[in-house]
């Protein structure tokens, strides 16, 4: 598996456990004082981690960190839209698709020399 994809796949990974850890105790844990939420968020967020930190490290081998950062925006907002809209049922608004627009807008900027053959 080449660097990119294997970076891409982990940062998908890392990113599920990041919104679960973020947002999941929303919906989950509404009842538990917050310190038990932030406790279990933490724990979360271990795992999380776990397979953050290998992504940038594999990925920085073949990427700037700023395109590291604007790759992982856009897989974030790549999970966080369904996770909002099937997990914490948020109505999908056009502000998702136009901020999914400013990112690509973004991605261009930051990987134009890889896209153009520069």
């Amino acid at each position: 598996m080449n660097r990119y994809t294997l970076t891409i796949a982990l940062l998908c990974c890392s990113n599920i456990f990041m919104t679960f850890a973020w947002y999941g105790h929303l919906k989950s844990l509404s009842h538990k004082p917050w310190l038990i939420a932030a406790l279990i968020s933490w724990g979360i967020a271990l795992l999380e981690y776990l397979l953050q930190v290998p992504a940038n490290r594999i990925g920085h081998n073949v990427m700037s960190v700023g395109q590291l950062k604007i790759l992982q925006e856009v897989i974030t907002l790549s999970i966080f839209v369904p996770f909002s809209v099937l997990y914490l049922k948020e109505k999908l608004t056009l502000d998702y698709l136009w901020a999914g627009l400013c990112l690509l807008g973004a991605v261009f900027f930051l990987f134009r020399g890889k896209i153009m053959g520069a």
